[in-house]
C-alpha cells in the first residue's frame, strides 16, 4: 500500500480555487515548465489599494524566482531563491516587476505540480505550475497515395484452429488484398501460410490469450491496428476505412465495431475512497459521438476494434491472463484510453459447428478444454483484478 501510494502520488492535492476580492491577477491554470528550465510567469498583476510601500512575496517549493526587470537588490530580495520579496513605493514599478517575473524548475521532476503562493499583507493567492516534458510526437507516413495498408495492420491470435484462421485470412484477402496481417500462434505445430502479407509468429504451446495479443501487437509498425479473433470472417460491411475515419477525426483511442450485431458496449464506473476503490461495470454507453450518428462513447467494446497502436501498447495485455479475458484490458486502460463503438462496421462470425475432419475435431476438443475457465482460473483472475487495480469491490 505504501509503495503504491508513493508511486502514484497519493494523496492527490486538493483543487486550487481563486479567492474573491484579492489584489492579485494571476494564472489559475495552464502554467507549465520543462524540468530545469525557466519560463516567464504570465498574468501577474497587482490591483490592490494605494499604499506608502507595496510589499509582495512569492514562495515556491520546487522552483526559484527571478525578474527580468533591472532593479536594485533592496527592491527585489531573494533572486534565484524559493522565496522572493518585492518592496517598493512605486505602484508602476511593482507592476513592471511582476510582468517580468520568472520561474525556474530546480529539480529533474517528472510531471510534478508546484504551488506558487503570492502574499501581500493579509491577502494570499495560489496557483499551480506543472513541471513536465512535452510529449514527443510519433508520426506515421501514410505514403504518397495514402493507402490503407500504410495506416492499418490486422492482428489476431490463434490456437489449435487452423481451419478457422484459414477462413479468416481468405475473407480478409477478398476485401483487403495487401493489408498486412500479423498472426500469433501458440498451437502445437507451426502452420504453413502462403501469403506475402502475413507475418506469422509461433509461441510456446498454450502460452495464453493475452500473451499472444502482446506479441502480435508488438510487431505492428502502422499507426493503427485492427484486432480480430481467428474465427471472424470479413464481409461487405467490414469497412476498416470507416473506423479509420472515426479515429482520424476524433480524440478516441479505440473504436469497436459489431460482430454480427453484437457490440458488447459497457461502461466502467469507478467509485473512489480514501483507502481502496470500487469498480462498477454496466451495460451501455455514455454519449453519442459528434459527427458520427452510428457511434457512441463508452468504456469497453466487442473483440473487434481499431486502435492507435502506440496507445494500445502503453496499456498492454496482462500475460498472466491466459484463458478467458477481455474486459480486463479496458479496465487496465480506464483513465488513459478513450473508447468508442460504432454499429455500422460489421464483421461476421464463423459457424460453431464441429468439424467432420477427425484431426481438426480433436484440436477443437483440446481448444475447448483450454478455452473453458476453471474454478481455479476464475479465483486467480479475481484476486489479480482486485489487487492490481486496487479494488475492494467490483460489481
Amino acid at each position: 500500500m505504501f509503495a503504491f501510494s508513493y508511486r502514484e502520488g497519493l494523496p492527490r492535492p486538493p483543487p486550487l480555487l481563486a479567492q474573491p476580492n484579492i489584489p492579485f491577477g494571476y494564472p489559475v491554470h495552464g502554467v507549465e515548465v520543462m524540468p530545469l528550465h525557466t519560463i516567464l510567469i504570465p498574468g501577474l498583476q497587482f490591483e490592490g489599494p494605494d499604499a506608502p510601500v507595496y510589499e509582495v512575496t512569492l514562495t515556491a517549493s520546487l522552483g526559484t524566482f527571478n525578474t527580468l526587470a533591472d532593479v536594485p537588490d533592496d527592491i527585489v530580495q531573494g533572486r534565484g531563491q524559493k522565496q522572493l520579496i518585492i518592496s517598493t513605493s512605486s505602484r508602476e514599478l511593482l507592476k513592471f516587476i511582476l510582468q517580468h517575473m520568472t520561474y525556474t524548475s530546480t529539480g529533474y521532476q517528472h510531471h510534478k505540480v508546484d504551488t506558487v503562493i503570492l502574499t501581500s499583507k493579509s491577502s494570499v493567492a495560489k496557483f499551480p505550475v506543472t513541471i513536465r516534458h512535452p510529449v514527443i510526437p510519433k508520426l506515421y507516413d501514410p505514403g504518397p497515395e495514402k493507402k490503407l495498408r500504410n495506416l492499418v495492420t490486422i492482428a489476431t491470435k490463434t490456437f489449435l484452429r487452423p481451419h478457422k484462421l484459414k477462413v479468416l485470412l481468405q475473407s480478409i484477402r477478398e476485401y483487403y488484398p495487401d493489408v498486412t496481417v500479423i498472426v500469433a500462434d501458440d498451437g502445437k505445430k507451426p502452420l504453413e501460410i502462403k501469403d506475402d502479407y502475413v507475418e506469422y509468429y509461433t509461441m510456446p504451446f498454450g502460452k495464453g490469450w493475452f500473451a499472444g495479443r502482446n506479441l502480435a501487437i508488438s510487431q505492428v509498425t502502422t499507426k493503427y491496428v485492427l484486432w480480430v479473433d481467428d474465427d471472424f470472417v470479413f464481409n461487405n460491411k467490414t469497412k476498416i476505412e470507416m473506423l479509420v475515419d472515426v479515429l482520424e477525426k476524433t480524440e478516441l483511442d479505440v473504436v469497436g465495431g459489431s460482430v454480427m450485431g453484437n457490440v458488447f458496449q459497457f461502461k466502467l464506473l469507478l467509485e473512489q475512497s480514501e483507502a481502496v476503490d470500487c469498480l462498477h461495470k454496466r451495460n451501455g454507453w455514455f454519449q453519442r459521438l459528434d459527427g458520427f450518428p452510428h457511434c457512441v462513447v463508452t468504456s469497453g467494446v466487442v473483440n473487434f476494434f481499431l486502435a492507435h497502436t502506440e496507445r494500445l501498447l502503453r496499456v498492454g495485455f496482462d500475460p498472466r491472463l491466459q484463458r478467458v479475458a477481455h474486459s480486463e484490458f479496458f479496465i487496465d486502460g480506464l483513465g488513459s484510453l478513450l473508447v468508442g463503438s460504432c454499429t455500422d462496421v460489421v464483421v461476421g462470425h464463423q459457424p460453431r459447428s464441429p468439424s467432420e475432419d477427425s484431426e481438426l475435431a480433436a484440436q477443437e476438443k483440446t481448444y475447448s478444454i483450454y478455452r473453458t475457465n476453471t474454478r481455479a482460473g476464475v479465483q486467480f483472475k479475481l484476486a489479480l483484478h482486485y489487487f492490481k487495480n486496487h479494488l475492494q469491490c467490483s460489481t
